[in-house]
């Protein structure tokens, strides 16, 4: 006779309200429980854990995640747990298969016992159910069912994520929750399939950590980046279910497919291999172009390029791929062998209709089936503009312009092609007006920002991020592909604050969850007005000038890093010893790090600055220099000897690193003499310097808008004050006159006062290239204002580094008078930071 909880589990799923759909976890999931209810499958009862099972004939990524599901939940409950593939049944058992591929599902599909309609078919999707009496002597199971391979793997990593379990959990060395006791709440949990098709991450510039790191210390018998450490890469991605890798490319490392056993791995870990938008038909032309970089021409040298791209296709057509299209010269240069526009677009067609060909011949004739990608990076977007004859199912992907916002977006002719659109964004980047390879810095808010923009817009085809060397980049990581997952969640979850305080809270507990949220917010933010590392005024090749901070400015800046490492200490004390090694590298390092840059750039800059005027401050701020140089260091060899004892040997590079790529990259600081900083003897000054309040600018925050229409949204945390206003939403028609408007009154003091606008350095969203708004104050004229961007040029390089681009109106108010201001929203897309007013004539 059965149980009444047997009968209840039975009857639950059934009466579900609702879709019984879930959203994907960050953390810890509401329907895995503590202690037992009616219905709930007991996945460890005080630390003895439920059969684990699979068959042995599904895909080999199925083994794969059973096999750390199964570690998983040995680590959280204290319990033993092997995976099964045959033996006699227990009690309780765990099922992962995938349907079509696995006896145990299908047989259960056969007679009635789970309805498998909305997975047949589907991409990525996969369903968590409990059943009673699956086959005689299984009293209840837990089946987690894939409609194909990635999804049953994401099933089971699904399940340990709601645990508790970090993706991170060998990345960042974060400690399962412990807890020896775990229940499923009875119910059906659908999931997928995803907001973007196929989602990934591009190892780039991995000359300074991840080289280094798996060259030295991880693989030194192999010395080099390969399969075993591509093995951690693969199981990463698929605990933060994505599906997409671009490996790395640099003359450092060893192309991927040089060694066979790189492409069968990832096929074992059903991951789906592509290359850089520079590196087409999966060749690595940095490393697998034998002959001089001249001749990798297609106007001169066809034969031969179309043979190197021949050779890789019918070695990797076997496996799931994503082939680049296109054209560039070694290294990601420039295009070669056509001289004008016309003549690149022709040579470019040519280039695209001889690889299909090659794809055609080896792959598939069926070419709509064969994922491919164009992505219209730098001169190529200007190609593309000009009339390209892309094939229609091929993606375009849609670059940014290297600082994390998105040079264009589809338009209704390209929402309307079959291939779709996809993004390429980036995290980490090598190259001008300024690297950054050392910090993950770009603001979590702004990634939302753009990312959400493209999603709306309908680029939800391939979602690819520059991740340099994965670390210190892993929660912006995570939160890029939390959005390619559930766009629709993210954003129901409370977006980027949601997501970070989700995600704090599993890492290192709800209770310090705000509080780190809190800390990371304002991380992002003050280092978005100047990353680490692009703490100078000056661009390689560029006569030296100091900063724009005036000596009181910068103090201030100094000053909201030391809040920030105090509310640092303070969480710190917070966390527990087993997670301290996890909060290092996941939060500590990244902030501290930050704030002694900033403190080794402005105290020497202060050093130059009061030198003759004020020689007892300046050798004071000199030996401060000094200080924090030293910690930065000693902060440093931390990471790279002692954390997780000397796991990330050689992962961390300060920058800048060494003399490599001099033309992109932060000169080394330059210190004064130790003999010139101050001794701990010399005299106090007999009259102290007094800080000089700045009377002649005022600036007014975006968000302290007296009114504004909801078309005009805030974006919390991206810029100066508590965010920025965006004119929206993108997907709205422009309008010429009478556009949505945000309302400031203005009381301004005597003076004649000259309006500006700060803008966050976005792109027009519109087809059109238009980014119009109007500025109209009581009184006066209307002004219309074009918000041009032309990536290259010295307003886009200052606006990338300043995290904002200042426009001048041309309008100059009276003082000793109040104004009434409008902002109309002309096109969609501008983002306002600030209003800025400067006094005319300071003396």
């Amino acid at each position: 006779m059965r149980s009444l909880a047997l009968v209840l589990l039975l009857l639950l799923p059934l009466l579900c309200t609702s879709p019984c759909s879930a959203l994907a976890s960050v953390g810890p999931a509401d329907w895995i429980m503590d202690k037992p209810a009616p219905g709930a499958f007991p996945v460890a009862v005080r630390g003895r854990l439920a059969t684990i099972r699979h068959d042995a004939h599904d895909h080999p990524v199925v083994a794969i995640a059973a096999a750390d599901l199964a570690g998983d939940l040995a680590q959280v409950t204290g319990g033993k747990a092997e995976p099964v593939t045959g033996g006699a049944y227990q009690r309780t058992e765990i099922w992962v298969g995938t349907l079509g591929r696995s006896s145990l599902i299908d047989g259960l599909v056969a007679t009635g016992k789970v309805d498998v309609t909305e997975l047949r078919g589907a991409w990525e999707s996969y369903i968590i159910i409990g059943v009673p009496d699956p086959v005689p002597g299984v009293e209840q199971a837990l089946v987690i069912i894939g409609s194909d391979r990635r999804g049953t793997a994401y099933g089971a990593y699904e399940l340990s994520r709601a645990t508790g379990v970090s993706p991170w959990i060998w990345w960042a060395d974060v400690p399962p929750p412990y807890r020896p006791s775990l229940y499923v709440e009875a119910g059906t949990r659908r999931f997928g399939p995803p907001s973007v098709k196929y989602r990934g991450i591009f190892i780039n510039d991995e000359d300074w950590g991840l080289h280094p790191w798996a060259a030295n210390h991880f693989d030194p018998a192999r010395g080099d980046i390969g399969p075993k450490t591509y093995e951690k890469v693969f199981g990463l991605l698929l605990r933060l279910r994505a599906n997409l890798l671009w490996p790395a490319m640099h003359e450092v490392t060893q192309p991927f497919n040089a060694d066979p056993a790189n492409a069968q791995l990832a096929d074992r870990y059903a991951i789906i291999m592509g290359s850089s938008h520079a590196e087409p038909m999966l060749r690595n032309n940095v490393g697998e172009w034998k002959d001089t970089p001249t001749a990798f021409n297609y106007a001169t040298h066809a034969g031969p390029v179309r043979s190197y791209w021949r050779d890789r296709v019918v070695t990797n057509g076997q496996y799931e791929n994503i082939y680049t299209l296109g054209m560039r010269g070694i290294h990601d240069s420039g295009m070669v062998g056509a001289e004008d526009l016309p003549a690149r677009r022709a040579l470019l067609n040519r280039i695209i209709a001889d690889q299909r060909q090659l794809l055609s011949d080896h792959v598939s004739p069926a070419l709509d089936r064969i994922p491919q990608v164009f992505t219209p990076y730098k001169e190529v977007l200007e190609i593309y503009r000009a009339g390209l004859d892309l094939p229609d199912d091929v993606t375009l992907v849609w670059p940014d312009d290297n600082f994390g916002y998105i040079r264009q977006f589809p338009g209704p002719r390209e929402r309307a092609r079959s291939g779709g659109s996809g993004v390429y964004y980036h995290l980490s980047y090598l190259g001008a007006p300024l690297s950054y390879l050392w910090l993950s810095t770009v603001p979590p808010s702004l990634i939302a920002l753009e990312m959400g923009r493209a999603y709306d817009l309908g680029a939800d085809r391939v979602w690819v991020a520059n991740v340099g060397d994965i670390k210190p980049a892993e929660t912006n990581i995570e939160l890029f592909l939390t959005m390619g997952w559930d766009m629709p969640g993210f954003r129901a979850t409370g977006g980027t604050t949601g997501f970070l305080t989700a995600w704090a809270g599993r890492e290192f507990g709800r209770d310090i969850a705000p509080a780190v949220t809190d800390l990371l917010q304002h991380h992002h933010q003050l280092n978005f007005e100047r990353k680490p590392e692009h703490l100078q005024w000056w661009l390689p090749g560029q006569k030296y000038r100091r900063s724009d901070l005036g000596i009181e400015a910068a103090q201030a800046r100094l000053g909201r890093f030391a809040d920030l490492e105090r509310d640092l200490d303070t969480i710190h004390r917070q966390i527990p010893a087993k997670a301290q090694d996890a909060f290092f590298q996941l939060v500590a390092y990244p902030v501290r790090a930050a704030s002694l840059a900033n403190q080794r750039f402005f105290h020497a800059e202060a050093y130059e600055r009061l030198f003759n005027a004020d020689p007892y401050t300046a050798r004071q701020r000199g030996q401060a220099a000094h200080k924090a140089d030293q910690s930065l260091h000693a902060l440093t060899r931390r990471y790279n000897e002692e954390v997780a004892g000397g796991k990330w040997r050689g992962m961390m590079a300060m920058e800048p690193a060494d003399g490599q790529w001099r033309s992109y990259r932060l000169t080394p600081p330059v210190l004064p003499a130790t003999g010139l900083t101050l001794p701990s003897n010399a005299p106090p000054p007999l009259h102290p310097r007094k800080p000089v309040a700045d009377n002649a600018v005022i600036s007014i925050e975006a968000e302290s808008v007296a009114t504004h229409d909801s078309a005009w949204t805030l974006i919390p945390g991206l810029g100066r004050g508590e965010g920025s206003m965006a004119a929206g939403p993108v997907t709205a028609v422009a309008s010429s006159t009478e556009g949505p408007a945000l309302t400031y009154t203005l009381n301004l003091p005597p003076g004649d006062w000259d309006l500006s606008l700060d803008l966050i350095p976005t792109f027009p969203v519109t087809p059109s290239g238009k980014q119009q708004l109007a500025v109209l104050v009581t009184g006066m004229s209307p002004v219309t204002l074009s918000l041009t961007r032309d990536v290259g040029d010295s307003t886009w390089a200052e606006g990338v580094l300043d995290g904002r681009i200042r426009q001048e109106t041309g309008i100059t108010l009276l003082g000793g008078r109040t104004h009434q201001l409008r902002l109309e929203m002309r096109d969609p897309g501008p983002v306002l930071d600030a209003l800025v007013l400067r006094r005319r004539n300071q003396s």
